[in-house]
């Protein structure tokens, strides 16, 4: 993601698209950071609640494997359900690469963008509340994905 000068962006862009894919979001500087913060956000957030959800068809006994294949068939899917907990939760690997203290920071510097914004963040603050939760108890330098051991705990399951 990159903001500035539209001219420059397409100069630069043949070297950005062999790093990825560049997106020209807007020409003044950090609207490309609030892109990514927005992002990071929206991804905890499915995490966060795909924990919630699993949990619960988990303790209802629905297997979780076939609870994801419904969901993913259906209008709940999001990157959680996709990827993060068929590859790293499920398995019970929990090696997505990316830490929770991390995680934690960029939903800080979000959220306290919003703020600054005046853009009311009642969600974001309840997710950041689940993530530090999980950084408090797993460790910052924990998976992303442990997050759902919080979950787990609180309903005496796990999704496996």
């Amino acid at each position: 993601m990159v903001a500035g000068p539209r001219d420059v962006f397409e100069r630069l862009k043949p070297a950005l698209d062999v790093i990825g894919k560049a997106f020209f979001v807007g020409d003044r500087p950090g609207q490309a950071q609030v892109v990514k913060l927005v992002n990071n956000l929206l991804s905890v957030t499915a995490l966060a609640i795909t924990s919630e959800g699993m949990a619960m068809g988990v303790k209802a006994g629905v297997d979780p494997r076939i609870m994801l294949d419904a969901i993913n068939a259906g209008s709940g899917r999001n990157s959680a359900t996709q990827d993060k907990f068929p590859r790293n939760v499920i398995p019970r690997s929990f090696d997505m690469g990316f830490a929770l203290g991390l995680s934690y920071k960029d939903i800080r510097l979000c959220l306290e963008e919003a703020e600054r914004l005046g853009v009311p963040t009642i969600v974001g603050n309840a997710v950041k509340q689940v993530l530090g939760i999980a950084k408090a108890t797993q460790g910052p330098d924990a998976d992303l994905t442990t997050i759902v051991k919080a979950v787990e705990s609180w309903a005496g399951v796990e999704v496996k």
